[in-house]
């Protein structure tokens, strides 16, 4: 079968796999905050002096409105919300300290959004100051954050370094002037070289764009200039998304039609397009959309076996604790997950009171270990040995399935062990999905819980 039959067949809608079991399989019961932060004080005691822990901190508010974008965000020019948010995020931190009972060793923070750089430059350093007054920096610590180009000053830029930020990633997204409108997100070329060369010259050791690619009103012709440009840029990581056109979930998306978007053969054209430049580019092929030059530390990472994959995404470093502040943050804490709610005032509410406010959750049974642990090997490593312990919660009907996926070229498959192809990269969510017990076994999918793959 040809590349296009297999992108054809396999275009379904898929788990990005950020989490095993994935957020629709957690249930809708409130966990228990005692028994939760037990498992984070579990975790923290194991791998807390040799691994380090990882901070997301979720900023929540825009200035504008991005009307493709489906992410937790609070539209306001108030900026008077910084300094009560911060103090929230602060005490929610402190909950966390009490619990480790000892200093945590702070190996990766990243700030997200929403957009990070509403908030001023010396907001952003009172809060990194704050969260690290309290931690030991790990000797191969890692800060990153996402920027707006539009307001992301050198400001921003030299307060966030003067604290440790080495790597940036601005959401570029497309530039043409007519996707850019139809989006709300005017931004041009000049103002994202201006921020992409002032990080360079601060010192940013990596900046990243993210593109994508199914916009509405997206043309060949404008992933082409888009391709051009950030060609004369050349930023170390790139992350070429699809769009995910999910009105039914976010309102900004009701802006625009369906016929705005392109249909499935357009798209497939423009993600074509994308990856072909990509690998005139000399950008290597990391996994799941994320892409990088040869001399940065994600494809060092990916090279040496190490990456790992949370809910920040792909990471350079495995740490078993992964603490989320903000609003809808989730926690990783190995044995179980927990998400904080997503409204502004529930979550400041119960950080007033020094409490956790957790709104969904999920424990992991062995299984659930063990087969989070197969995900992670086929989307980290390219690799999956079948070890005793994975083949007690294997189905009989996988032999079958990865048989097919064998004679189609996307693995390379023995008794002992799965190796994913160059060819596979292109399709690492399908072959995580045989594995994924809690999707197979659900009568719970359709095609409004999950993107597609491609």
């Amino acid at each position: 079968m040809n590349k296009e039959l297999l992108i054809e067949k396999y275009n379904v809608p898929v788990p990005r796999y950020t989490s095993y079991p994935t957020v629709p399989f957690w249930g809708d019961e409130r966990p228990d905050t005692k028994d939760w932060l037990k498992v984070v004080k579990r975790t923290f005691d194991e791998s807390n002096s040799t691994k380090g822990i990882s901070i997301y901190v979720h900023l929540p508010y825009c200035e504008r409105l991005c009307t493709y974008c489906a992410c937790t965000k609070v539209i306001t020019r108030d900026h008077g919300v910084e300094d009560k948010y911060i103090d929230s995020l602060l005490q929610e931190w402190k909950v966390y300290l009490d619990t480790f009972g000892e200093k945590p060793v702070l190996r990766e923070l990243h700030l997200g959004g929403g957009t990070p750089t509403f908030f001023s430059p010396e907001n952003l350093k009172k809060l990194i100051n704050g969260i690290k007054e309290h931690a030991d920096l790990h000797p191969k610590y890692e800060f990153s954050f996402e920027g707006h180009p539009n307001n992301t000053t050198r400001e921003h830029l030299q307060a966030l370094y003067d604290v440790g930020f080495r790597r940036v990633s601005y959401g570029v997204q497309d530039f043409d002037p007519e996707v850019q409108r139809v989006i709300n997100r005017k931004q041009s070329f000049e103002i994202v070289k201006e921020v992409t060369e002032a990080a360079r010259e601060i010192g940013y050791q990596s900046v990243n764009f993210d593109l994508i690619y199914g916009l509405p009103k997206q043309q060949i012709s404008s992933v082409r200039d888009t391709f051009e440009k950030v060609s004369e840029l050349k930023p170390d990581r790139i992350a070429y998304y699809s769009y995910a056109h999910v009105p039914w979930k976010t309102k900004g998306q009701r802006m625009f039609t369906d016929a705005d978007i392109p249909d499935s053969a357009a798209k497939r054209a423009l993600y074509d397009l994308g990856k072909e430049k990509l690998a005139e580019l000399n950008y290597s092929d990391i996994g799941m959309d994320h892409f990088s030059l040869p001399h940065d530390e994600l494809f060092v990472a990916r090279e040496e076996k190490r990456l790992h994959r949370n809910f920040m995404g792909y990471n350079t470093s495995h740490t078993e604790l992964l603490i989320g502040l903000g609003a809808s943050s989730i926690s990783d804490a190995k044995y179980a997950y927990a998400q904080n709610p997503k409204e502004i005032h529930l979550y400041q509410a119960a950080c007033e009171k020094g409490e956790l406010d957790l709104v969904k959750g999920y424990f992991l049974t062995d299984e659930d270990l063990t087969v989070k642990r197969a995900i992670l090997d086929i989307t980290c490593r390219r690799e999956l040995f079948f070890t005793d312990e994975l083949q007690k919660y294997l189905p009989e009907s996988i032999s079958e399935e990865l048989s097919v996926m064998k004679e189609e070229g996307i693995i390379e498959l023995d008794e002992e062990k799965l190796i994913v192809t160059d060819l596979g990269m292109i399709f690492l969510r399908n072959i995580a999905k045989p594995f994924d017990n809690k999707l197979r076994y659900s009568q719970k999918g359709g095609d409004k819980m999950f993107s597609k793959a491609i």
